[in-house]
């Protein structure tokens, strides 16, 4: 059975991201159902998946990361409004008996991310 997982790194600071805030949707048309709602370890990774057996469907998801308020906590000075306060990564699971890694690479201005496994 498939799983989700994610991981947070912080390229400003050239660390794993420790205390980011996610929060996950199931996303059906226009309606958004929180599943999960966790925050980053030292690894910058979640203590457990996200999802895995059947609690993943295929379908379609949205990872919010909380990035403004982890790099304020970082002491890092931030415009205000924060230039990327919170990273929405909107993405769909077309077989749930594979496993889908979303990783966030992210500095105050810029994010990046990808499929892994």
């Amino acid at each position: 059975m498939g799983k989700l997982s994610t991981h947070v790194l912080d390229t400003l600071h050239g660390t794993p991201a420790n205390g980011v805030g996610i929060q996950l949707y199931a996303i059906q048309g226009a309606e958004k159902q929180l599943l999960a709602q966790v925050l980053t370890n030292a690894d910058g990774r979640c203590d457990a998946p996200l999802l895995q057996g059947d609690g993943l469907q295929p379908g379609r998801y949205e990872l919010v990361f909380q990035v403004g308020k982890y790099f304020a906590a970082k002491g890092t000075v931030l415009p205000d409004p924060p230039f990327l306060d919170q990273v929405a990564i909107n993405f769909g699971v077309a077989d749930a008996q594979q496993n889908y890694h979303v990783p966030l690479v992210v500095t105050p201005w810029s994010y990046s991310t990808y499929r892994g496994s």
